[in-house]
């Protein structure tokens, strides 16, 4: 494939419109607005971990002070590449306009819904070094006999605090959200307002944040087994969540080569369109046991 030209160069988008692509693709992806950032190079970082922290002692007037050292470990934070590639007509591209804002309309959804699907387990995580919360402790926003939905967040909170967290951010997705909006007290009154006076959503008094990447479907029973319910939140600490990203949002331009469009290879110039391709380089890494998967209705059969 070396020999063969396609054609590619690059588009010259202004500097605030590729800033507007990332700034939205951040926006978009709730785990992006909850989890801290870091600039990461492109060989990757080690991100250091604490595994436990120092001790104070009670000591007397002159007594000697304790030593106690806090427990530290790494992980290598690796920068995978998340890309979306959009056809538009010649005739479209006559206005650029239209073209810039479409890239801006477009792009960061994409990537920003592929992310949180990624990191919720929906999708498998693109190498060894990004981490997912596939695995992690599930809580049922759909109570059984004898739960409540109130009682279930609770668990969680308690589950993260078991494990030295600290629950200060709910990512849910729409379908998510609506299954809070519907809890009840025993009298039938709403549990949680999903909007506070100061229009941020809260969730016993932790920001929540709505993605439509935050949702992993689930698996209809078979015969009389038991089916996996749908996946529509993650409540955890995100101090210890962390993503990097390595130049922003690269755009990349071809219009003389085969294009898969619809399950159909497509020649972009015989066809008089052009393609934009919009690509990322990130990583992810949390400490997942401070972390609870939310999930909905067991699907019927």
């Amino acid at each position: 494939m070396s020999g063969i030209s396609t054609n590619r160069t690059n588009i010259t988008l202004p500097a605030e419109v590729s800033q507007e692509i990332m700034q939205k693709t951040q926006t978009a992806s709730a785990v992006m607005r909850l989890a801290r950032q870091i600039t990461l190079p492109g060989r990757g970082a080690q991100i250091p971990v604490i595994t436990s922290d120092p001790q104070a002692a009670w000591v007397t007037e002159t007594g000697a002070k304790p030593v106690s050292n806090p427990g530290l470990s790494s992980k290598l934070m690796q920068a995978y590449k998340l890309a979306v590639i959009v056809p538009f007509s010649d005739e479209f591209r006559r206005d650029a306009a239209s073209l810039y804002d479409a890239l801006i309309a477009r792009l960061p959804l994409a990537l920003a819904a592929k992310f949180d699907a990624t990191v919720v387990g929906a999708v498998d995580a693109p190498g060894e070094n990004f981490d997912t919360f596939a695995l992690a402790t599930t809580q049922k926003l759909v109570p059984g006999a004898g739960e409540t939905v109130y009682g279930n967040l609770v668990a969680a909170w308690a589950d993260v605090a078991a494990h030295n967290g600290l629950l200060n951010g709910f990512a849910m997705s729409p379908a998510g959200i609506g299954l809070l909006l519907g809890a009840t007290d025993t009298t039938g009154h709403p549990i949680f307002n999903a909007v506070s006076d100061g229009g941020v959503a809260r969730v016993l008094g932790a920001q929540m944040v709505e993605g439509r990447g935050i949702y992993k479907a689930g698996v209809a029973p078979v015969g009389t087994g038991a089916g996996t319910p749908a996946i529509v939140g993650i409540a955890g600490d995100w101090t210890q969540a962390m993503y990097g990203t390595v130049e922003g949002v690269q755009i990349r331009f071809a219009d003389q080569t085969g294009l898969t469009i619809n399950s159909e290879q497509v020649n972009l110039w015989e066809h008089n369109m052009f393609a934009v391709r919009a690509e990322i380089e990130v990583g992810f890494r949390a400490d997942t046991n401070c972390f609870n998967l939310l999930s909905g209705a067991t699907p019927s059969a």
